[in-house]
């Protein structure tokens, strides 16, 4: 019987051998580490990142409905952090110049929170639920995405009322800021609602965009959270539920009309972040991978 080679001889034989994969293998003329070193350097194929957002969105789908609840409320409490922020560097910077710039670098605080502590936000739900949609195309898990939203949504609102409520009535935040919470209201609500589901259409695409990014990045989260984040508040998009935290406290406050909130934010608001998020993104992140997704692997 002939001897059997090493065992690093036969690793070695093993990882040079062709591949039934159509993706390419690092050259021959690299060690095993540096194989290893090239292959975490190589950026996820549109379709990998795909497949692991849709599989994340079948998780979400599937959970009860008390995680769902209880970690919406969360998060429309958490988000309300954004507004107060935005509000308190405001409060400390000087008038004019570029402070309103600066200060709107406190939107992503929420969002931070939110999203690093793995809590139900409505607008990232937008994206996960609605890609097991798409690949499985059956009523049953439509209805499934109708009660994830419906659930998140209204979580959500909750929690941005309990935020919102003790702000407007627990001495929390300092008569100065107060008077920047309310000057963010005004701006939010002089949009008319034309402009609020346009301005909504971004801010979906971005949190859309967001959603996908990070699955397929590691160690910058941080970083592209703030980043992304930040782009709503300085072009001034309209997010549902940071909004909301927004315009309930105007509500409270007396510094805008029930009807207003409802009719001039919520509703324009809401349709175009599931539009910028659902439509828009959704649609032509699917579209790019379709091929590729329902492709032999071999090559077949």
């Amino acid at each position: 019987m002939a001897a059997k080679p090493p065992k690093d001889e036969v690793e070695t034989a093993q990882e040079e051998k062709p591949s039934k994969s159509n993706d390419p293998s690092p050259g021959s003329g690299l060690s095993r580490k540096e194989k290893q070193q090239v292959r975490e350097g190589v950026r996820h194929r549109p379709a990998v990142v795909y497949e692991i957002i849709r599989v994340q969105g079948e998780i979400e789908l599937r959970r009860p409905v008390s995680a769902l609840w209880w970690s919406g409320v969360a998060a429309g409490i958490s988000i309300g952090f954004s507004f107060l922020t935005e509000a308190a560097i405001a409060a400390h910077l000087p008038a004019g110049g570029s402070s309103e710039v600066i200060a709107k670098l406190g939107y992503a605080v929420g969002f931070l929170i939110v999203i690093l502590g793995h809590q139900q936000l409505f607008t990232e739900n937008v994206l996960t639920a609605v890609l097991p949609i798409m690949a499985r195309k059956q009523l049953h898990w439509v209805l499934r995405m109708v009660r994830l939203w419906g659930i998140v949504l209204a979580a959500n609102i909750v929690g941005c009322l309990i935020f919102a409520m003790a702000m407007a009535f627990l001495p929390i935040v300092p008569a100065d800021v107060a008077t920047a919470m309310s000057d963010i209201v005004g701006r939010v609500m002089a949009n008319t609602p034309g402009e609020m589901f346009a301005k909504g259409i971004g801010a979906g695409w971005i949190i859309a965009a967001l959603v996908w990014i990070l699955s397929s990045t590691e160690h910058v989260e941080f970083l592209i959270i703030t980043l992304l984040t930040y782009l709503i508040a300085l072009f001034g998009f309209t997010h549902i539920v940071a909004g909301s935290a927004e315009a309930i406290y105007g509500v409270l406050t007396g510094t805008t009309t029930l009807e207003n909130a409802v009719f001039r934010f919520f509703m324009p608001t809401l349709a175009g972040n599931v539009f910028g998020g659902t439509v828009l993104f959704s649609v032509l992140s699917y579209a790019q991978v379709r091929e590729e997704i329902y492709a032999d692997p071999d090559g077949k």
